[in-house]
């Protein structure tokens, strides 16, 4: 699949100005699932340790998942910080802005299919 398939620019918006990115395939979101995370400076705006996410506390685990789907602009972002059955696992409790969870769930039809808490 090219680079160019690999990722969906939604109409919905992440934030005033910025569409949503949407990866095609889940299966291509090959993210660390365990472990001690750093994420750029480009997606956390705050100093350091903001940034540091421990995969194996819940909190961090989804504010990362928050941060990332908000954030990113290249479907490569989206690949290098997430899992595909983590975020499926997450997405009921994700808080996240209108227009990307409307975006994910138009194209990944199993993720509109869990319910949200």
């Amino acid at each position: 699949m090219s680079a160019r398939a690999a990722v969906t620019r939604s109409d919905r918006l992440s934030r005033p100005g910025r569409r949503a990115v949407v990866v095609a395939d889940l299966g291509t979101l090959r993210g660390p699932t365990t472990g001690v995370v750093t994420l750029p400076h480009r997606l956390v705006w705050a100093p350091s340790p903001a940034g540091r996410f421990d995969l194996a506390d819940a909190y961090d685990r989804t504010r990362l998942y928050e941060i990332v789907l908000r954030e990113a602009v290249r479907a490569a972002e989206l690949q290098t910080w997430l899992s595909g059955d983590l975020l499926t696992e997450l997405w009921p409790g994700l808080y996240l802005p209108r227009g990307v969870r409307q975006a994910w769930e138009d194209v990944h039809q199993r993720l509109a299919a869990v319910p949200v808490v």
